[in-house]
């Protein structure tokens, strides 16, 4: 291969690749050849691809890609956030495994990726409709974290992240409706963004996700292409209830701009006393604020009184179980099945069976009370601060497990204190990005950083100057293509 073995293109982003097809020195068909050895050799390990679609991938190499800036580049789709038209979507789910459930045409977040010249090799794992913050279904069993094979990824996107980590592709779609984004991100050492509410659109199945918690993207192993990525997908497409005002410039111009000097709050307390926060993550966010102070922003111990608020939890879960059981019913109603308790997990049926007895007027009250939360968090931004510093998850990566027992509320309970730092964000609408500064007894630790709402452009402005100074680009956890 004129560019290099496939062990070598493991070890470069997905803008890096661009370029060598850009330059003549690969085919897309050679990028998408080189993956598809990747993901044979390696992902046996991990349990990270659920789904392949070489022959097809490799057809569409050979086709006359759409002149898009990531034309020709290896990606997978996650197997939730998203429809691929015409093939199999399962979202974890027995009951949608079972029924051969066969979208009719692309989400719009996914044809705008492959209009941007990305070739799907495949689709990563997923906990059962997301509702994990790990990456253990029973349809297709745990994804393990290439940095430790006994602990997990994260999730829900923890399938994607497995396989950007390990140098499989080197950027995979995900989807954030608590954390599933930046929790992977921080399990496995990538950057990975939760863009702000209204940003891309959800057509044409859906409005919204989640009253608007719901937002999706990638994540990646640099700045830049996460950038590039938002640049993609981000826009308004007609029907869509809300958008997010449109960025002055492309995103990928954020990437080396000069961010100024910006007053920055820092806080490692989990709100309102939810769990206790690790050691580790500690010292990451100690570590990241002396950073961004040597960088020569003002950084302060300091953060929203109401991140302390207490019933934020009791609204969010009634707002979920009611989602989960809306949702379960969409599905339904489109497979035109009931779906019975042995078609989902017991944990799934006992979210379900929560949800069916949410009234609607106690929704809408648990929705009002989001709402104002988010009122009182956001006037922070307001007050003189232009980004928030926390822990992105308050333990390192769990082991495998961890969120299973006889008991289905056990995963719930540890659920909760896993998306901690990254819920509220979700709530709020705000955009908030994981970066992996921080390494501890060889596991990855990432730090959150939170902008005010639509301004995805200064976090990524701060984001490429972290990572210029202390990057990360040359760590590769023990299961790598690189090395495997």
């Amino acid at each position: 291969m004129a560019g290099g073995s496939s062990a070598d293109l493991a070890a470069l982003d997905a803008t890096a690749q661009a370029e060598l097809i850009r330059s003549g020195e690969l085919s897309a068909a050679d990028l998408v050849q080189a993956a598809i050895e990747r993901v044979e050799r390696v992902d046996p390990e991990l349990n990270a691809v659920i789904r392949t679609r070489f022959a097809r991938a490799l057809e569409e190499a050979k086709e006359d890609l759409p002149d898009g800036p990531f034309r020709g580049v290896p990606f997978l789709v996650k197997d939730l956030d998203g429809y691929l038209g015409g093939e199999p979507y399962e979202g974890g789910m027995r009951f949608l495994a079972r029924h051969g459930f066969h979208p009719a045409e692309d989400s719009s977040t996914i044809r705008r990726f492959r209009q941007a010249g990305f070739v799907c090799v495949g689709r990563t794992n997923c906990p059962e409709l997301g509702l994990q913050p790990t990456t253990e279904p029973e349809l297709h069993g745990p994804t393990r974290n290439p940095w430790d094979l006994t602990r997990s990824p994260g999730g829900s996107s923890g399938g994607s992240a497995a396989a950007v980590a390990s140098g499989l592709v080197p950027v995979a779609h995900a989807g954030d409706g608590g954390g599933s984004i930046r929790i992977p991100a921080s399990a496995c050492g990538l950057v990975g963004l939760k863009p702000s509410r209204g940003r891309h659109s959800f057509g044409p199945e859906l409005g919204e996700g989640w009253a608007g918690l719901v937002s999706r993207l990638v994540v990646s192993r640099s700045v830049r292409d996460t950038a590039a990525c938002l640049d993609v997908i981000g826009g308004y497409e007609p029907g869509d209830p809300y958008t997010a005002p449109p960025p002055a410039r492309p995103y990928v111009d954020e990437v080396g701009a000069d961010p100024g000097r910006l007053r920055i709050g820092w806080r490692t307390a989990a709100p309102a006393g939810t769990t206790t926060t690790h050691g580790a993550c500690i010292s990451a966010v100690e570590a990241a604020a002396d950073l961004l102070a040597d960088l020569g922003h003002e950084v302060v111990e300091a953060s929203p009184e109401a991140f302390d608020e207490g019933g934020l939890v009791d609204h969010f879960t009634t707002c979920y179980t009611a989602w989960v059981a809306h949702e379960i019913e969409h599905l339904s109603a489109v497979v035109g099945q009931p779906v019975e308790r042995g078609d989902v997990e017991e944990a799934t049926w006992s979210l379900l069976d929560a949800g069916r007895k949410v009234s609607a007027a106690d929704y809408l009250l648990a929705l009002d009370s989001l709402h104002g939360f988010s009122r009182r968090m956001v006037g922070w931004w307001n007050d003189g601060f232009d980004l928030l510093l926390t822990p992105s998850i308050a333990e390192p990566p769990t082991p495998l497990g961890s969120f299973s027992g006889d008991d289905p509320i056990v995963g719930l309970v540890r659920s909760v204190e896993v998306v901690a730092f990254t819920a509220p964000f979700n709530t709020t609408g705000q955009p908030a990005i994981s970066l992996p500064l921080h390494w501890e007894e060889g596991l990855p630790i990432g730090v959150q950083l939170v902008g005010a709402y639509g301004q995805e452009d200064v976090l990524l402005r701060v984001a490429a100057q972290v990572e210029e100074a202390r990057p990360w680009a040359d760590r590769r956890p023990p299961v790598h293509a690189s090395t495997v």
